[in-house]
């Protein structure tokens, strides 16, 4: 018999439509396995080469790999995303990638968030996870369209950006310089070049003596992979230079920095210690009357939606609330 029955209520298909070309398929319902028996024979008839397709039943970790073989080892933070991936692929049990439902990442998520994870986070994971079957769908690696492509990131309430005034900038430069000679003799520039020109703390700390000149920086070290030049003084520039020659390139300094932070006043939220000089150079440029599209060029942002979040501290946009309120 072609279709039968078998103990644990599945169905059992055993065909052979043509001499020689026997197909077999276990198969959950009777229909399923009578639509199976229907498309063998119908498709031998018109291709007697042809041969079902084996259902793909890699697993979650296997299409990881893959992804980073292919596409994820070509990514700045790649290392990092595979890693955080496999760990996702770990709490879930590791099921066959085509077996992901979004109830089970779901149910992760729920657990994650309870566990004090932050919301940032959770969406970033959502996003990696995605990518892999996106990108593997897109490289004909898959047969199959992303499963969760229908789950929604979580809706995050903005934080309000920490900048420093003018007297706690002076308070942190104080602080800085009051440290014992020697200590860190890289941190204070490497301070004043993320002040004056909106640096990430990184893009600042890898600086090298050709990216500076004619009183302009060049940051090529960064976060989206796009080059960009922002002016500086020519005090900050010989600075610079005269550092470079006394004590070679800057090293790792962001404990100094916290260190140093920790002297001062100035309370900061989790998570904004060194981005804070980023965000006061943004917010002082803005209060100064710069031009939001300029601010865009100098901080390196692919959007104009990440600049804009400055744009409540422009004195023009704020004088016109007042000037056009109806009381």
């Amino acid at each position: 018999m072609a279709i039968s029955p078998l103990p644990d209520g599945r169905w059992k298909v055993d065909i052979e439509p043509i001499k020689g070309r026997r197909f077999r398929r276990i198969l959950k319902t009777k229909a399923d396995a009578k639509r199976f028996e229907l498309v063998c024979k119908q498709k031998i008839t018109l291709e007697p080469e042809w041969s079902p397709k084996a259902k793909d039943l890699r697993k979650l970790s296997e299409l990881i790999e893959l992804w980073y073989d292919l596409h994820g080892h070509t990514l700045r933070d790649g290392v990092r995303r595979k890693t955080a991936l496999l760990n996702m692929a770990a709490r879930l049990k590791d099921p066959a990638a085509i077996k992901l439902t979004p109830t089970a990442y779901m149910k992760d998520r729920r657990k994650r968030s309870e566990a004090g994870i932050t919301g940032k986070t959770l969406n970033n994971e959502l996003t990696y996870i995605r990518a892999v079957y996106n990108e593997l769908y897109s490289l004909d690696q898959l047969d199959y369209e992303n499963p969760l492509a229908k789950v929604k990131p979580l809706r995050l309430q903005q934080k309000e950006l920490s900048w420093l005034t003018q007297d706690q900038i002076q308070e942190l430069l104080a602080a800085i310089r009051s440290r014992s000679a020697g200590a860190n003799p890289h941190l204070e520039l490497i301070v004043l070049v993320c002040l004056a020109t909106g640096a990430r703390w990184s893009e600042a700390q890898n600086l090298k003596p050709s990216s500076v000149r004619n009183r302009a920086v060049t940051f090529s070290n960064t976060k989206n992979g796009k080059v960009r030049t922002v002016p500086i003084s020519q005090e900050l520039e010989q600075r610079l230079k005269q550092h470079w020659k006394e004590y070679g390139l800057f090293t790792s300094s962001i404990g100094a920095f916290r260190r140093a932070l920790e002297k001062t006043t100035i309370e900061l939220p989790k998570g904004q210690a060194a981005h804070v000089l980023r965000h006061t150079f943004a917010s002082h440029f803005m209060m100064n009357g710069g031009n939001i599209l300029v601010l865009k060029k100098a901080l390196g942002h692919s959007s104009l939606a990440m600049t804009l979040r400055y744009s409540h501290l422009a004195k023009d946009q704020l004088q016109s609330v007042v000037a056009m309120a109806p009381v």
